[in-house]
């Protein structure tokens, strides 16, 4: 028998990297990126659900949106985190470096980025087209403050951090990238913890909702789709941080470290683009 079918034996009739995705007898089919869609639908359920309850009749019970919420981000992530434990951690020390397969990843990213770019595009041009009608959004609160414009120099430096993580491991520099890469968990936790601030001073202090007006919910839509695209791009850093320490990259074996960095990158980009267009362009010609 062929390499391939001996692999498949010692593998219970499965080829990696979904060995143990699926009973017997299906091949190669995951069931984790159905878990990881099916929670990723439940968010905007969950978000249509928050709005029902918030109207002046109240159609569903207030918190039934936030439980919504919660439980999908939780099934989400839970999907996301078995889909690439088998993709990339699975027999990790046991596998061989195979630059065919580690290219294959890289499009995958890049292909996955281009659906990001529609979704995103998608809330922009829902922007625009408030924008360029009768721009009257009402009294909209402080937006370009001193926390905006310090959040935007952290997740930019932070861009900087990865990118020499990544660079100091492939020259073999291990302690130089493992600093990086811890600092670049550190500041994106930091983002994090700063838009979940602006959040509170907004609801809170200053009664900017996401019922607020058309303006709020773009804002709140856009900015927040964003902030779960951080949160996700700051725990696949952790997984790859995990990963860092037990030794599981070198100068040869990268391939996470490489497609998570242009995740990163990614939600970097966007986000200066959400200052741009948001935060200065909203209060333009006001």
């Amino acid at each position: 028998m062929g390499t391939a079918d001996d692999t498949a034996e010692d593998h219970g009739g499965h080829h990696l990297p979904a060995d143990e995705d699926w009973p017997r007898g299906f091949g190669e089919a995951s069931w984790w990126p159905f878990v990881s869609a099916a929670g990723a639908a439940g968010l905007y359920v969950g978000a249509a659900l928050f709005l029902l309850g918030r109207g002046d009749v109240e159609i569903v019970s207030p918190m039934a949106g936030p439980a919504v919420f919660i439980a999908s981000t939780g099934l989400f992530l839970g999907g996301l985190f078995g889909w690439l434990y088998h993709a990339f951690i699975a027999d990790f020390w046991t596998r061989g470096t195979d630059e065919h397969s580690a290219d294959t990843l890289r499009f995958a990213m890049v292909l996955f980025l281009g659906t990001e770019i529609a979704t995103f595009g998608a809330g922009f041009i829902y922007y625009f087209f408030i924008r360029v009608g009768t721009w009257a959004p009402g009294e909209l609160p402080h937006l370009l403050s001193s926390l905006v414009l310090a959040n935007t120099a952290i997740l930019v430096v932070s861009s900087f951090t990865f990118h020499f993580a990544e660079v100091a491991l492939r020259k073999g520099n291990r302690r130089r990238f493992l600093g990086l890469l811890s600092a670049t968990a550190l500041l994106g936790i930091v983002f994090i913890g700063g838009q979940i601030l602006e959040y509170y001073t907004f609801i809170v202090e200053e009664g900017f909702t996401l019922t607020s007006g058309i303006f709020a919910s773009a804002f709140f839509g856009l900015t927040g789709l964003h902030g779960l695209h951080v949160t996700l791009g700051a725990v696949l850093i952790g997984i790859v941080l995990v990963r860092a320490f037990a030794g599981q990259y070198s100068a040869e074996r990268h391939t996470s470290v490489s497609t998570v960095s242009m995740y990163w990158h990614f939600v970097d980009v966007v986000w200066l683009f959400l200052v741009v267009v948001l935060y200065v362009g909203a209060v333009a010609n006001v």
